[in-house]
């Protein structure tokens, strides 16, 4: 070291504190830590208003067509696709059995009336007893009922379609034997359609007061406020640019067994400018802002909720933009399962904290937890 100059020393310790300064300042600036979290929205808000399902378009008027005799089909009149006006003959069955029938029994009928005429004439002077006067009322009562039942079934040959619409499929060929109520034709009225969509539990929930009129034409909730008084429109692939009113038809108050959804069923008049069948799909949205209401009840995580110092219930809201979380209060109700209801104190569409709330703290940074994909359990795993 004797051999070393001062000012180098000097310079080198100099250098050596500037660079252990600057190092305590990268360490000064690093970011601060954030706990993660889950988060829950609740439901009610501006979100849960505007609302899209997927719907399936059915006809509003349906039918499928058969004869009520047994015969041979002679004439088919109409192809699948044709569009029919009510009253158009549609096929005919070879009637010559049912017309051979009808004139046995007319033939029948035209003797028994003959008989009964001038049964009435003697039993009045006394030349046949009352007994035969009856018998023969009898069987020209039972002849006129025959004759009826033959006139019946030769009109029973040819089938007419019930009202106005299209040919959607037809079950059956020409010189086929068929019997009587087989499905000959699927008529289907395309003038009007239904658009028929799936609602969830939280989407009826939302709707206060729903009653059933049971003397409705369509069979639909129409006292009170309900989900029939929404405004909802049907979208369709490739016209996205056009949204097509929908007059709501019929609700169902029982939920799918399987599915847990409750059946809703709209209206609408076939667009003119394109085609639209049943059996193809739509989306339809719902606006449901008149059911959102300050008074409602959310449902929240019951981990979601906790208790300040006061014992006062709270539950911590996250801000999405800054990523920070600050407590309100709110008042809660009943419990069910793993939900809570909220009386008051969230308005509805608010991102809550459902997992990490002990730990936080006002103004504390936060950052969503990823969603973990969950093992997919193996066919020799013990259960």
């Amino acid at each position: 070291m004797s051999g070393l100059n001062p000012n180098v020393v000097v310079g080198t310790c100099l250098l050596s504190l500037l660079w252990v300064g600057c190092g305590s300042d990268e360490e000064a600036a690093a970011p601060p830590l954030t706990r993660p979290v889950k988060t829950f929205f609740v439901e009610g808000g501006i979100a849960d208003a505007l609302r899209s399902f997927p719907g399936r378009v059915d006809a509003s008027q349906r039918a499928e067509l058969s004869f009520r005799v047994a015969g041979q089909l002679q004439q088919i009149l109409v192809k699948e696709g044709d569009v029919v006006d009510a009253g158009q003959v549609l096929a005919r069955l070879d009637p010559a059995d049912y017309q051979l029938v009808y004139e046995d029994k007319k033939a029948t009928f035209d003797n028994t009336q003959r008989n009964f005429e001038r049964a009435k004439e003697l039993v009045g002077d006394g030349n046949i007893s009352r007994m035969d006067y009856d018998t023969m009322e009898a069987n020209f009562r039972s002849a006129s009922a025959a004759l009826s039942q033959a006139e019946k079934d030769l009109e029973y040959t040819v089938l007419t379609s019930p009202f106005e619409g299209r040919v959607a499929a037809r079950m059956a060929e020409n010189f086929e034997e068929v019997s009587a109520k087989q499905d000959i034709f699927s008529l289907q009225n395309t003038s009007k359609l239904d658009i028929i969509i799936d609602v969830p539990e939280s989407v009826v929930r939302m709707v206060r007061d729903i009653d059933v009129d049971i003397n409705s034409p369509d069979s639909s909730i129409t006292t009170g406020e309900s989900i029939t008084e929404t405004r909802a429109w049907a979208l369709f692939e490739g016209r996205s640019a056009e949204r097509f009113p929908l007059k709501p038809k019929e609700t169902a108050t029982k939920a799918n067994a399987q599915t847990q959804t409750f059946k809703v069923t709209f209206s609408m008049g076939a667009p003119t400018n394109f085609t639209v069948l049943p059996g193809m799909t739509a989306m339809v949205e719902l606006d449901l802002s008149r059911f959102v209401h300050e008074d409602s009840v959310r449902r929240v995580p019951v981990r979601a909720v906790q208790g300040d110092r006061g014992l006062k219930s709270r539950v911590w809201i996250l801000d999405p933009e800054a990523m920070t979380v600050s407590q309100r209060e709110v008042t809660i109700g009943r419990m069910t399962g793993d939900m809570i209801q909220v009386t008051d104190g969230l308005d509805g569409g608010e991102e809550i904290i459902s997992v990490g709330a002990p730990y936080l703290a006002e103004g504390m940074l936060v950052t969503r937890m990823k969603m973990t994909e969950q093992a997919v359990p193996r066919a020799d795993d013990p259960l």
